[in-house]
């Protein structure tokens, strides 16, 4: 899919693998590392990335920070954001506010190309359908209010079970919008 010249797409694989200028960390709110995502991406920055996490006093839920990349050569950036643990409520508001400060984040840092994990649907237990929903609407949503700024907006699936619950919610979105 393509909003204006940005291209919009679900790829499965390691996030710490892509070829963009920023990866999003699903942190947690000491910024300080985890598992999942947070954990993979701590391990391949290196020892550097929690350094600068430490200097950032941790970040609020539905907030996002940037950090460098360090150890992950390709990517100039990481930018850590926090997700809401499904069930506390204002969930939907939250997750939605997560993708939108990272996007807004980084524009700042002047990103033309960003990968996302899916937010919240790991240990913070959001379910993938819904959060899928979530996700998309927030990004083209930011695209259309942000023609042309950014060349291609990746969402990165771990498993074949989270892609195809993302190609499905993606064709749903942006069907809604055709």
């Amino acid at each position: 899919m393509s909003l204006a010249k940005t291209a919009i797409s679900i790829v499965q694989g390691d996030i710490t693998q892509r070829q963009v200028d920023a990866i999003v960390n699903a942190a947690n709110r000491t910024l300080l590392g985890g598992g999942g995502v947070d954990g993979a991406i701590h391990r391949a920055a290196g020892p550097e990335l929690l350094r600068e996490c430490r200097s950032l006093g941790g970040c609020e839920t539905g907030q996002a920070k940037a950090t460098r990349a360090y150890g992950i050569r390709q990517v100039q950036w990481v930018i850590h954001t926090v997700g809401p643990i499904y069930g506390r409520g204002d969930e939907e508001a939250l997750l939605g506010s997560s993708y939108t400060e990272s996007l807004r984040t980084a524009l700042e840092k002047g990103c033309r190309s960003i990968a996302f994990p899916s937010i919240s649907t790991g240990a913070y237990g959001y379910p993938m359908d819904e959060a899928s929903h979530i996700a998309l609407r927030t990004i083209g949503d930011f695209v259309e209010k942000h023609p042309d700024r950014f060349e291609r907006i990746e969402v990165v699936a771990f498993s074949n079970g989270d892609r195809k619950i993302y190609e499905r919610a993606y064709n749903e979105v942006f069907e809604e919008d055709r």
